[in-house]
This record gives structure tokens, sequence and C-alpha cells, in this order.
């Protein structure tokens, strides 16, 4: 797992927020809430539980992970409801979006750090 990658691809979010506002598109808001369904998650829950579950790093990381697709499920539904200044407020500095995009982002350094990946 490219750890350095799956942070950008988090970080990408926000930007598939802006466009599908901007384009007036739906999204699969069922799908974006599980953080299961995602590279990242299907190799938190798989290969790096079986090898990392006992880092006091993993269980942060899989915490802050769900946390962030949870909050952009909440923006995907927004869009999805057609209430698109909700949801690029949503999506603005100091919401709980933005604070649990950054939060993922360090999750998945420090678990990189402690399991010198």
């Amino acid at each position: 797992m490219d750890l350095n990658q799956a942070i950008a691809k988090h970080a990408e979010w926000k930007m598939k927020f802006r466009s599908a506002i901007s384009r007036q598109e739906t999204m699969d808001a069922v799908a974006i809430s599980k953080d299961n369904c995602c590279e990242m998650g299907k190799w938190l829950y798989g290969e790096a539980k079986a090898k990392l579950s006992g880092l006091k790093s993993y269980a942060e990381c899989v915490a802050k992970h769900a946390a962030f697709h949870i909050e952009a499920g909440k923006v995907a539904h927004a869009i999805n409801a057609k209430k698109y200044a909700e949801a690029e407020n949503m999506i603005g500095s100091n919401t709980p979006y933005m604070a649990a995009s950054n939060a993922v982002g360090s999750g998945i350094i420090h678990l990189k750090k402690e399991a010198a990946l």
C-alpha cells in the first residue's frame, strides 16, 4: 500500500465534491460513507489488520479514517439532496469535514512512521 498516495487520494475528495457541486452531479453517498470501500480501507481491514493491528497508530488510523468517511458521506448526501451551498460550506475551512480530512492524513503519517512503512 502506497500510504503517500492514500493521503493524496483522501485529500482529492474536496476537489471531487467541488466538481460534483459545480456540475450538479450525484455521488455514491452510501459507498463514500463506508470506510472499507476505498483502497485504504480495504488495506486497513485486510493486510494491515493482520500485520499492524498491535500498533497504537493502527487503531488511531482506523478511527480517523472511519470518521473521515462519515464526514465525506454527509457532504455527498448534501450534494445528492441538491443542497449545493450547504455542501460547499461543509468542505470549507474550520468544518468537521476539514478536521476529519486533516486527521486522516496525520493518522496515516503516524501509522507509516510507527510501522516503518
